[in-house]
């Protein structure tokens, strides 16, 4: 059985929404886009790699996925890319119907909670998830979520969608697995869970 494991860009304040470029994501009048870019640095690609170099599938929501399939199929060749666009996709979305347009997706239907913990037991490798904070926050109450990998940047946004809310988070335990931090001060650090609560929760 394999790993969720998801890889998010956070704030020192918890946002995790568009990271990209500023028109990325403006949903709830999210106007900050393009705050991870200053701060890019090849050990990001390095840890992100490292979990694409052995088996895996790509776990991704419907919002992360069109944009990934808008942007992915149409770069130069490399072997990020290459990854991406080779691999088997899987889709949770209740309203994106098949076929879908980028290679080597499959779309789950139903609950995205039950298709996850099916496909965990049927598979061997890892789902990698980038992003898709919905998604994320879906699978993490039912302890569906192995690892996070979280590349926290030194800076406070104010608003935005937050990867842990004050809704539907419970007290966890997790262990931390390595850190580093970049010449830019992004802290890279890998938690596993331990499917433990809190203590005192």
């Amino acid at each position: 059985m394999g790993k969720v494991i998801v890889i998010e860009h956070l704030t020192l304040d918890g946002v995790m929404q568009a990271p990209g470029h500023p028109e990325e994501d403006p949903r709830d009048g999210f106007q900050h886009g393009g705050w991870a870019n200053r701060r890019q640095d090849p050990s990001m690609q390095e840890v992100m790699g490292a979990r694409m170099s052995s088996a895996w599938s790509l776990l991704a929501g419907r919002t992360t996925y069109e944009r990934f399939a808008d942007y992915w199929p149409k770069q130069e060749r490399n072997p990020f890319t290459e990854a991406l666009n080779s691999v088997q996709k899987y889709v949770a979305s209740t309203t994106l119907t098949e076929p879908l347009p980028w290679q080597n997706s499959t779309l789950l239907k139903g609950d995205a909670t039950h298709a996850v913990a099916r496909l965990k037991e049927e598979l061997d490798e890892n789902l990698v998830v980038f992003g898709s904070g919905v998604l994320v926050r879906s699978l993490m109450p039912s302890d569906l979520v192995d690892e996070l990998l979280l590349m926290t940047h030194p800076l406070v946004l104010g608003s935005g969608r937050r990867l842990f809310s004050n809704s539907g988070s419970k007290p966890s335990a997790f262990q931390l697995v390595d850190s580093a931090t970049t010449a830019a001060g992004v802290i890279i650090a890998t938690y596993a869970t331990t499917r433990e609560r809190e203590s005192g929760a």
